[in-house]
Order: C-alpha cells, then structure tokens, then sequence
C-alpha cells in the first residue's frame, strides 16, 4: 500500500491551499484517513480524520477554516484549507488506516508535504 501526497506550498496569510492523498495497493477497505501535522520544534498533531461513514473530526485549531473530505471510490482524502495563518506552517502528512487483501489492518503514512503561510 502506498499514499501519495499532492498540493501544499507557500501562500500569503487569509489564502488557501489544497492538500490531496490517494491510496494504492492491495486494498481491501479503508476503515479511515486523514491529515497530521508537524511544525518545526513540535510534536506532531493531528489535524483532521474522517472514517468510512463519513463522520469527520477537527483539532480545535482548524475548525471552521479546515474541511476533510473523502471519496471511498478512489481512496483518496483532501484538505481544503482556508484562511490560512502562519501558526499553520508545518509539514502535512496523511494517513490512512487500511484492511488489505489479507485482512491485516495497518496504518500508513505519506511522504509529507509543506505548507508555508508567510507574507
């Protein structure tokens, strides 16, 4: 199984940014995803997480400015980010808890991708 990140960058602060990840691999269901962050010096946090019946959840930071989403069709997971502030320049990883063609359950990782919010 493999996750691959796209979108992320260096946006002004009050932008927007996008951040999508798909899943490949032996796949037999995704049982949830979503997006960690990491910013210089901190542990990492998570960010937003949405399951498989579509109920999603939201550090207290994002909430109002962030929207998860997912597509169980294609395996895939975004962010949508508004509003942006330079508190939220950190290294965005999703994730993805995967039963595979085994039946073994496992969480994956992506690779990371940056987001920079700075004038």
């Amino acid at each position: 199984v493999q996750l691959v990140q796209s979108g992320g960058g260096l946006v002004q602060p009050g932008g927007s940014l996008r951040l999508s990840c798909a899943a490949s691999g032996s796949i037999f269901s995704i049982k949830g995803m979503g997006w960690y962050r990491q910013a210089p010096g901190k542990e990492r946090e998570l960010v937003a997480e949405i399951t498989a019946d579509g109920s999603s959840n939201y550090a207290d930071p994002v909430k109002g400015r962030f929207t998860v989403s997912g597509d169980n069709a294609k395996n895939t997971v975004s962010l949508q980010m508004n509003s942006l502030k330079p508190e939220d320049t950190a290294v965005y990883y999703c994730y993805a808890t995967i039963m595979d063609d085994h039946y073994y359950t496992m969480t994956y990782w992506g690779n990371g991708t940056l987001v920079s919010v700075s004038s």
